[in-house]
């Protein structure tokens, strides 16, 4: 039987749900939801005030997970995010205060405000999904997801993330200005994050994990693949771009096309799923060559031209 017609249910409630505070983004929401299936990470970089704040609030509030905001300014240092030891006086002995890492769902707000001291705490958090401090580790939540946003590199004051911290991103993605539709119910009616209480959880953290497990049992056939390594591959050949794909890259892509296929109801991946989720996992990824005129968006249109065996 190749349907899962539960958990695919399931996850359709839980984007229908979030889907009446944010408004007109369901591909945006989708993606954010397959990063979350896959145990990756989100980066959504686009202007202030088009609800990447929003977002974030309303999945964890949907999820039924612990969320944390963590504000990133120029001034943040690595404790503010971690956490640090206190000495009590009454007990006499030290006392860790854990930082607004530790909880399910953490908003990185504007990450790219601060320095790469403070970034470089944070990316190792996601990473390790654990935080050693004064010689003892200490395990994050599970599930562990973190959505950081970003402002356009363009604005003053931001302090661009290096390639290799990018590569610990699943998935980049913008959310854009709403449609006319979407825009004319958001002034016609009531702030949208004033609704955000009204929201039920429809899922708990441990039927969160659950799918995560069905993730990992979705079948990638021969076939499959066969066309992402052509993926890969025709990233390292292309003379447009600089360098290619890392096996990393190629894993993480594999796993969200098998979110991708959960999210659809099917126990397999197919080259539709590749194809929907790349954009979101590759563009991030790449860069172009010195003489290349294609942008990320130009390179991945190109990628997406790659025969399917």
């Amino acid at each position: 039987m190749d349907r899962l017609p539960q958990p695919a249910d399931r996850l359709a409630l839980v984007l229908d749900q979030a889907g009446r505070i944010i408004l007109g983004k369901p591909r945006a929401l989708r993606l954010s939801l397959a990063a979350l299936l896959a145990r990756g990470h989100l980066l959504i970089e686009d202007l202030p005030g088009v609800g990447k704040t929003t977002l974030a609030q309303t999945l964890a509030r949907v999820l039924g997970l612990d969320f944390n905001r963590i504000q990133f300014t120029s001034d943040l240092l690595p404790a503010d995010i971690l956490g640090v030891s206190v000495f009590e006086q009454a007990t006499g002995r030290f006392t860790f205060h854990p930082g607004p890492i530790f909880a399910q769902v953490v908003l990185a707000d504007e990450i790219n405000r601060a320095t790469p001291k403070a970034q470089s705490a944070l990316l190792e958090a996601m990473e390790e999904r654990q935080v050693s401090l004064e010689g003892e580790t200490r395990p994050l939540p599970e599930p562990f997801f973190v959505i950081a946003t970003q402002n356009p590199r363009h604005q003053i004051g931001t302090f661009p993330l290096p390639e290799s911290q990018l590569d610990r991103f699943l998935m980049r993605i913008t959310l854009g200005y709403p449609d006319a539709a979407a825009e004319r119910a958001l002034l016609a009616g009531n702030d949208r994050r004033r609704r955000l209480p009204e929201l039920e959880p429809v899922l708990d953290a441990d039927e969160l994990r659950e799918l995560q497990r069905a993730v990992d049992a979705v079948h990638a056939s021969d076939a499959l693949l066969d066309y992402v390594q052509a993926l890969v591959r025709a990233t390292r050949e292309s003379p447009d771009i600089a360098v290619g794909l890392s096996p990393r890259a190629g894993l993480a892509l594999l796993q969200a096309a098998r979110a991708w296929a959960l999210l659809d109801g099917r126990d397999h991946v197919l080259p539709d799923d590749v194809q929907a989720v790349l954009p979101a996992v590759v563009a991030h990824r790449l860069r172009p060559a010195g003489e290349s005129r294609l942008g990320s968006e130009g390179l991945v249109d190109r990628l997406l031209e790659t025969p399917v065996p």
